[in-house]
């Protein structure tokens, strides 16, 4: 069994920028796909950024703003986001996969956090 928080999340003005982390309590951290999804309110959940080993996999409305690193001894995953926009205001779930999974695909991550809430606006 995977457990997976969040945190970092908050209120920020348009082209502001938040970090946001994911500590997971599993030893073999680094045998999983990370990923984070995100959800605006009356929309589906989609993907944003994944990292699988050194391999790093982010949605087109989030490339060169957005960075996923992991730092395997703190066991922890990281979402740097910058420049952010009105559109990026949801709540941020970072989700864990087998390592193979595709990246892009919520249905094959089995364990989830609980979410942390980013809102942008002025």
């Amino acid at each position: 069994q995977v457990q997976l928080v969040e945190s970092g999340g908050g209120l920020v003005q348009p082209g502001g920028s938040l970090r946001l982390s994911c500590a997971a309590s599993v030893r073999t951290f680094g045998t999983y796909l990370m990923g984070w999804f995100r959800q605006a309110p009356d929309k589906e959940r989609e993907f944003v950024a994944a990292i699988r080993r050194t391999e790093t996999f982010y949605a087109d409305s989030v490339k060169g703003r957005f960075t996923i690193s992991r730092d395997l001894a703190k066991n922890t995953m990281y979402l740097q986001m910058n420049t952010l926009q009105p559109e990026d205001t949801a709540v941020y779930y970072c989700a864990a996969a087998p390592l193979t999974s595709n990246a892009y695909l919520a249905p094959l991550y089995d364990y989830w956090g609980l979410g942390t809430q980013v809102t942008v606006s002025s």
